[in-house]
């Protein structure tokens, strides 16, 4: 999938999966993933999940209680789920932020396609890096995409940045399944299966192996919780889903 060479012992080094790779590597490691699944990504998430992913960003939806006036920075967001969720739920303005345009173009068509572009802006950025001011918005959600950045660390002080006092951040993300016999067949699906679904459905079994590994590589709910509180943030708690195939944290700007 890429070209790279071997990180030397004196480089920055993060991982890609299960591989280790310089830092500076990362993001367009990661940017060539999901410009090569973009048009597929909703169809595979599907698949995937069994469609269940709907319910838990309906969750996440839930747990943010839109209303109007509310604006809402979706990171990572690109084709529009979760923006769209926010809208039709009574929230008001929303910005996607995605690093990749790929996505970023999906989400426009979709918006064409459902007569949702009102109220709705779409803006490439880095999620370690966000292109807008302190203080600018009153909600931060991020789903499925924490786990893609380089610095989880960099990207959390930056969600806080942005948030008013008294502003909401929300992530959802894939994390550690918490019964042991579920995690045992999990595991066996994730790595069996579903690289091979990957392969036959987005035409790319190594995206999707980098994406199973990416799980796996993401912090536990417990110290997600640390970091986020770390960064700045306050009265930090979680909600598992599907016996925590994902998670949902929660956190303030106070």
């Amino acid at each position: 999938m890429n070209n790279s060479t071997d990180p030397s012992p004196t480089e920055a080094t993060t991982h890609f999966g299960f591989r280790t790779v310089r830092e500076e590597e990362k993001a367009s490691l990661v940017r060539a993933v999901f410009d090569d699944v973009a048009t597929r990504y909703d169809l595979m998430n599907d698949v995937m999940s069994g469609g269940i992913h709907r319910l838990w960003k309906d969750s996440l939806i839930g747990w943010l209680r839109p209303r109007a006036g509310m604006t809402l920075l979706d990171v990572g967001g690109g084709t529009g789920d979760i923006a769209f969720r926010f809208r039709a739920r009574g929230g008001g303005p929303v910005t996607v932020c995605d690093i990749n345009r790929e996505m970023l173009s999906v989400g426009r068509d979709r918006a064409i396609d459902r007569n949702c572009q009102e109220g709705v802006a779409w803006v490439c950025g880095d999620a370690e890096r966000l292109p807008f001011p302190d203080r600018s918005v009153d909600a931060y959600t991020i789903a499925f995409c924490l786990r893609n950045v380089t610095h989880i660390d960099g990207a959390l002080a930056e969600a806080r940045r942005v948030l008013k006092p008294g502003g909401r951040f929300l992530c959802l993300e894939f994390s550690q399944v918490v019964m042991p016999l579920m995690r045992k067949l999990y595991d066996r699906y994730s790595f069996d299966i579903l690289p091979r679904i990957g392969s036959m459905v987005a035409g790319n079994r190594d995206a999707y192996q980098y994406l199973v590994e990416s799980i796996r590589k993401f912090p536990p709910q417990e110290e997600l919780v640390r970091r986020m509180s770390a960064a700045g943030l306050e009265q930090v708690r979680y909600r598992n889903l599907s016996g925590g195939i994902a998670a949902l944290h929660s956190g303030w700007r106070l």
